[in-house]
């Protein structure tokens, strides 16, 4: 198979086959042990909660991601703004007038020099 444009072999699969579950399991590992040990060293003597586990913990950062970050990734999120698509901001431009390119051309250089005055 070619990677990379690079020939790979069946024993360069074999090791990514093991390596990548393990480094999933390691990073999970990391991750629940953080957050069990911030959680228990600041939280009941700020707060008065209880202590947790680190299943609990897990369970705190799965909640975290569906509640703060949901299911698609940095890139899914932005395409829907337009973000993700390097014309999207060029097409804009191309179909505004001479004066409406020259009045947002005023209006951000007003916006750079004000940020620089008020510093």
């Amino acid at each position: 198979m070619i990677c990379c444009g690079k020939e790979r072999g069946k024993s360069f699969w074999i090791k990514r086959a093991i390596f990548i579950p393990i480094a999933i399991a390691a990073g999970i590992f990391v991750f629940g042990t953080v957050v069990m040990l911030l959680w228990n060293g600041l939280l009941p003597a700020i707060l008065g909660v209880k202590t947790i586990t680190f299943w609990q913990a897990i369970g705190i950062l799965v909640l975290s991601k569906i509640l703060f970050g949901g299911f698609t990734g940095r890139q899914g999120h932005h395409k829907y703004h337009g973000h993700g698509n390097p014309h999207h901001w060029r097409g804009k431009w191309m179909h505004l007038t001479p004066e409406q390119k020259e009045m947002m051309k005023s209006e951000w250089k007003g916006r750079c020099t004000s940020d620089k005055k008020a510093e």
